[in-house]
């Protein structure tokens, strides 16, 4: 099972390497530009360390931070972020999401959408998969009226159409608790290698 690579199409290539008891580890790879959009991790922790290149990550409120080799980032649950490669090389990234919950399942599913549907998930998948897991996850980048009603709908269709077979081995989201109102949090953290 493990390794286990995912690539979007779009300059992410994602390896899960295992677990670590509750941990996720991965490695990733980003092409210059690219990086995943905006986005929430409600109930993890995801750290990721810059083997090479240079990650430009971005926050509301604060300005663009650059991570140079041996640096680290560090996202705390509820904080909206997003990263990308900010240099014309390849971008090199180590870390962890803890807890695992189901993020491998909801990337793996998110990259296979795209795959399939040339470029960008497809509508009721994506309905599906940000429905099924809000709990665990939020584009930010897609208007909330669309999420809270838009999506829920399409989720209706897709599963009246019976298109949804194919996550017929989708894992329980889990539970939500305080989920969506947790408070932000600090941002993010950066060490270099020598401190």
């Amino acid at each position: 099972m493990y390794p286990h690579t995912i690539d979007n199409g779009h300059g992410e290539r994602l390896t899960f390497l295992g677990r670590d008891g509750d941990r996720l580890l991965v490695s990733s790879e980003v092409a210059p530009g690219s990086g995943p959009p905006m986005h929430i991790h409600w109930q993890q922790t995801e750290t990721m360390r810059v083997e090479s290149g240079r990650m430009g990550v971005a926050m509301p409120g604060v300005p663009d931070r650059f991570f140079g080799p041996g640096e680290l980032a560090s996202f705390a649950p509820g904080v909206e972020h997003r990263f990308w490669n900010a240099a014309d090389e390849p971008l090199h990234l180590v870390g962890e999401v803890f807890p695992a919950d189901n993020l491998e399942y909801f990337l793996s599913a998110v990259y296979a959408s795209t795959a399939e549907h040339g470029g960008r998930p497809g509508a009721l998948d994506a309905a599906f998969l940000l429905t099924r897991y809000r709990s665990e996850f939020a584009m930010t980048t897609i208007p909330s009226l669309v999420t809270r009603f838009v999506l829920p709908l399409q989720a209706r269709i897709g599963r009246l159409l019976r298109r949804y077979d194919k996550f017929a081995d989708a894992p329980d989201p889990v539970p939500g608790g305080a989920g969506a109102k947790l408070p932000r949090r600090s941002a993010t953290s950066a060490r270099s290698s020598a401190g």
